[in-house]
């Protein structure tokens, strides 16, 4: 454990934002895995909302700074690739 003051603010900030990191992390995960079980089940119209869901999550974990845009824009890419393959 750290004695000096600022390196102990430093931890408890870091688990902080570790913390909330991984609560967007996990939503979008969440989110993600609601949109590939509507396109298993074969629900066209569900696995649309659900990706428009998904795609607001990924956007603003992005704007958070949870994911780098590149990262983002990809994940977002292969989801309206799977939901357009359905047919």
């Amino acid at each position: 454990m750290a004695n000096i003051k600022s390196a102990k603010k430093r931890i408890l900030v870091n688990q902080t934002k570790a913390d909330r990191n991984k609560a967007i992390r996990s939503s979008v995960r969440t989110a993600v895995k609601k949109v590939y079980t509507a396109i298993e089940a074969g629900d066209k119209a569900a696995a649309k909302a659900e990706l428009l869901a998904a795609t607001a999550a990924v956007d603003k974990a992005t704007s958070k700074g949870v994911y780098h845009k590149n990262y983002a824009s990809r994940k977002v890419s292969r989801l309206n690739l799977a939901v357009n393959k359905m047919d």
